[in-house]
């Protein structure tokens, strides 16, 4: 046996889902960018579940499925009020009220295909109910219903503020919405799949998904990311705290991609709302800042950002607590993970890879009181 070690380079699968080709991101392919500038994060779920994009009818369908399924069951909310809200991170309580949603779910053990896909518009109408409810409980506030003639973006930052968002607010969250919402058979998909390809629910599948998109290394660089913003400053402390990080070998979080060579293509959407984001709430320094840092962690380690790192800033010109980030990432990444979900099932072959030992040979059990 040949060990990779973090399988990579590794083809586990075959997906007509997305596709990173030569530095270029796909959704059924389409090019992110083509989507970034003209898509709604609705017609992207479509796509993403459906292959194509959908006409106005099935549009309107869709979100009027997303908006009659968001609002979350009483013992939900309920369960939240429970935790200690002092020491309980968002991406935690997320997972849990998932796992959660399946107890009340009819459904929950159905496995045929129509029952899976009722499922999956429950969950992706569900996330961004979960994230702003609790963010509002942990601080003593009531959560706010969604509303049926707002869009998935502008329901996300309504329930969030309880205010109707700028219409720049609605455009930068659809756009990081879409952005977001797969990319090929990354760390959390990839859990996915191997959790419903034993025939799991996908209950199971997407929270075992939002466990590994909870690490540093993967969703929460984001937040990372906005709590190295704060420690730096200012503009004139930058340089001093970037290249000290550098000449100690530390890593900066927001930098670099496995699959990427050229550059995250995703990168430069979410630069230019930072800069549109960050001047309309007089805080350029935020952008200032991270096109510093840009140029001196690319001029050194010849390392481009990644998408996490100008989605701290526009995040936080949105007025989104930074806990929240990975969160949202969830939020617009579900819709991927359902995606790869009912592919599996549709093709399912149990994932089960090898190990190469390397511990001790071949040895023999000793009786306790004869052990030395």
């Amino acid at each position: 046996m040949t060990v990779t070690r973090g399988l990579e380079g590794i083809v586990a699968t075959t997906s007509s889902i997305s596709s990173i080709i030569d530095d270029t991101l796909t959704y059924v392919g389409f090019d992110i960018d083509d989507l970034a500038e003209n898509a709604s994060f609705e017609e992207v779920i479509y796509l993403l579940w459906h292959r194509r994009l959908p006409v106005a009818s099935e549009l309107e369908e869709l979100k009027k499925q997303l908006a009659q399924n968001m609002a979350l069951p009483q013992e939900v909310l309920d369960h939240f009020k429970m935790y200690p809200i002092d020491k309980v991170h968002p991406m935690a309580a997320l997972r849990t009220a998932v796992s959660l949603l399946g107890l009340y779910d009819n459904e929950a053990d159905i496995m045929d295909e129509e029952a899976n896909y009722r499922k999956a518009i429950r969950l992706q109408a569900k996330m961004p109910a979960i994230v702003t409810a609790f963010a509002r409980i942990r601080k003593g506030l009531e959560p706010i219903a969604p509303r049926e003639d707002l869009n998935f973006a502008a329901n996300f930052l309504y329930m969030l503020s309880g205010k109707d968002p700028e219409p720049i607010a609605v455009e930068a969250f659809n756009k990081a919405l879409v952005l977001h919402a797969d990319h090929e058979l990354n760390a959390s998909t990839f859990t996915a799949r191997v959790c419903v390809a034993t025939l799991s629910d996908v209950y199971s599948g997407v929270t075992s998904a939002i466990g590994a998109l909870k690490g540093p290394l993967h969703g929460g660089a984001n937040e990372a990311v906005m709590k190295m913003l704060k420690e730096i400053g200012t503009l004139e402390n930058v340089e001093p705290y970037i290249r000290g990080k550098l000449a100690n070998k530390e890593k900066i979080m927001g930098f670099g991609h496995r699959v990427y060579r050229k550059g995250d293509p995703r990168a430069k959407h979410l630069r230019l709302m930072s800069q549109k984001l960050t001047e309309l709430t007089g805080e350029p320094h935020w952008y200032q800042m991270s096109t510093e840092i840009e140029a001196i962690v690319t001029g050194e380690k010849n390392l481009p950002p990644n998408v996490d790192f100008y989605s701290a800033s526009v995040y936080h010109s949105l007025g989104i607590d930074h806990d929240l980030f990975t969160p949202i990432f969830a939020v617009s990444r579900v819709s991927g993970w359902l995606a790869h979900i009912l592919e599996q099932y549709d093709n399912n072959r149990l994932i089960r890879p090898r190990a190469e030992y390397n511990g001790p040979g071949m040895q023999q059990y000793v009786a306790v009181e004869l052990r030395g």
